[in-house]
């Protein structure tokens, strides 16, 4: 799992983000992910998988010897699966991508609600591939000219990560400062 970056009680001691993670398939994980679907009113009641999955990852390691293994964020395997936790908060590891002294292998985009604002981040911070034809609810995805070489940047926001200098863009967020200081 890759580490969420929240400190609440309600996800420790794990603090594993459901959005993205790797499962080996044995009667194990059958089972936890069995234990997640008939857990289903709890997720519904706490409005979280997320919290659901973290409870349960706790019962099955101590009760049936569940193997857990969550990404420290601070190691240098943390640091190749970064996401929405760093780029909300941790601008230092941010601009070590920037510069190319970290190449993730992959960068979910947590902490973020809408899908819109995740794909505005992701094209302003040099992430985003997919080209405008295939973004439709069509099955267009299949089309063999849907990626770009080369990542799509656009600006949104003067105060998120970015890989080109927006701040000729609005702020996102009310007061904050921009994300490349002149």
């Amino acid at each position: 799992f890759q580490h969420d970056g929240s400190t609440e009680s309600r996800y420790k001691p794990y603090s594993a983000n459901t959005g993205f993670y790797f499962l080996r398939a044995n009667e194990r994980t059958h089972y936890l992910l069995v234990s997640l679907l008939y857990n289903g009113d709890i997720v519904k009641k706490t409005t979280s998988h997320q919290q659901t999955i973290n409870q349960l990852l706790l019962e099955h390691s101590s009760m049936f010897g569940l193997k857990v293994k969550t990404l420290d964020r601070h190691e240098e395997i943390g640091r190749l699966f970064p996401g929405g936790f760093q780029y909300k908060q941790d601008h230092d590891a941010i601009r070590r991508i920037l510069n190319g002294e970290v190449k993730p292998k992959l960068f979910h985009m947590y902490w973020t609600p809408g899908f819109k604002e995740k794909v505005q981040f992701m094209k302003q911070f040099g992430m985003w591939y997919l080209t405008g034809e295939c973004m439709g609810d069509e099955m267009s995805a299949l089309k063999s000219n849907c990626c770009s070489e080369k990542p799509l940047v656009t600006c949104f926001f003067r105060d998120k990560p970015s890989v080109i200098n927006c701040n000729g863009s609005p702020l996102f967020d009310k007061n904050a400062k921009p994300f490349w200081v002149e």
